[in-house]
């Protein structure tokens, strides 16, 4: 991903957040043939960094050719918004600002006990918000690992970290001014978090 220098950041906090609340995200790999598929993904901490976990259907092309060892390109999109060159007080073309992450890094692939702790993390994740969750435990063992047959997990170690947050920062006051304001009125939720993105930068 090519990244402008005044676009690029190096906030691990930002990343998270990216990745925390935009978790379906391309899993991309280019063995045999190239390959991308929308999949789940968690962050785990570690005590020197963190890695990736995601799984995708034990059918997929990619599940057939993933091994160890193998590269992997993770591409998770934060808020975005078109931005109208309407707004401005001067003649410039339009554009989109954005909020993204692309991690390069190495395949290890889970084993059963890893599978097994990710789907119970996963599930509780998108599940405790819910009016009545439906959490691995209350599923039982048994039905849970019967299910996990068709699954293929898949933890990723980052090689590279790529974070782009494209706010208008190569524009003056007053039309990140009037930026901002049209971003709220269109009433989109990505624009105006873009906007109040923007606010606080």
């Amino acid at each position: 991903m090519y990244i402008p220098k005044i676009y690029k950041s190096e906030d691990l906090t930002l990343m998270k957040e990216i990745i925390s609340e935009n978790g379906f995200a391309l899993l991309i790999s280019n063995e045999e043939k190239l390959a991308a598929t929308h999949s789940m993904f968690l962050l785990n901490e570690t005590a020197d960094g963190f890695y990736l976990e995601t799984h995708i259907s034990k059918a997929n092309f990619q599940a057939k050719f993933l091994k160890d060892g193998d590269n992997v390109l993770c591409d998770f999109l934060g808020a975005h918004s078109y931005i109208s060159s309407s707004w401005y007080d001067h003649k410039n073309v339009s554009t989109w600002n954005y909020e993204a992450v692309q991690i390069r890094g190495k395949v290890r692939l889970m084993n059963d006990g890893e599978l097994y702790r990710h789907l119970e993390k996963l599930t509780s994740k998108y599940e405790k918000i819910q009016k009545c969750p439906m959490l691995v435990a209350n599923m039982g063992t048994e039905y849970v690992r019967e299910q996990m047959q068709g699954a293929f997990g898949i933890n990723i170690i980052p090689e590279e970290v790529h974070i782009v947050s494209k706010l208008s920062q190569n524009r003056d006051e007053k039309n990140k001014e009037s930026i901002i304001s049209n971003l709220k009125e269109t009433g989109n939720p990505h624009s105006i978090k873009i906007a109040e993105k923007m606010q606080n930068i």
